[in-house]
């Protein structure tokens, strides 16, 4: 009888380490967070108003071009949220003489802004625009239109006061601020528009 040779040894590989691998029994997939109520009402608010103020934005722009036969929108830069920068819209009134005064005193320059409040570069209420800054809290919220500089007291205010305003603005500002300015605004541009 012929024996068989034994079978090889096993080699003998290090053991592989069993992990228990847990899977969750719920997924959850996160949706993109909801936008804040500032900009909800950013643009609730700027729709209806660009056309609501079309035809006097065209009456104005109009006139602005009767008395200079040149270009009657201008784009001026402008810092907004995180320091990104962008160009502000508005009307060209230098230059343009009485038609110029007129659509200055109505407040009807600053209209075209909403263009930027509907593209989310500035917000209806906010610190106004500036090309650069000393005061790095500002960019901390979007510009805006309107803000507590201009139902103070328009823009007769020196610029250190502004700038203090605009922090009080940054540092305490909440939607009843904003709906509070928004309610003050009309009277305050039509006082000074008798001034």
């Amino acid at each position: 009888m012929r024996l068989m040779p034994p079978p090889p040894a096993r080699p003998t590989w290090p053991r592989p380490l069993r992990i228990p691998l847990r899977i969750p029994a719920r997924i959850t997939v996160r949706w993109p967070a909801r936008p804040p109520a500032k900009r909800v009402c950013d643009l609730i608010g700027a729709v209806p108003l660009a056309l609501l103020c079309a035809a006097p934005l065209l009456l104005a722009a109009a006139a602005l071009y009767g008395a200079t036969r040149a270009g009657v929108l201008v784009r001026e830069p402008a810092l907004g949220l995180a320091g990104r920068p962008f160009r502000t819209w508005r009307l060209r009134t230098e230059g343009a003489g009485r038609p110029g005064a007129w659509v200055r005193r109505c407040a009807l320059d600053g209209l075209p802004q909403l263009l930027n409040v509907l593209r989310g570069e500035m917000s209806l209420v906010g610190p106004r625009p500036e090309a650069r800054t000393d005061h790095p809290e500002r960019l901390l919220v979007r510009p805006g239109m309107t803000g507590l500089w201009q139902v103070g007291a328009r823009s007769d205010l020196p610029w250190e006061e502004m700038a203090l305003l605009d922090r009080h603005y940054v540092e305490s500002h909440w939607l009843g601020t904003d709906l509070a300015i928004l309610a003050k605004t009309p009277r305050a541009a039509f006082q000074h528009r008798r001034a």
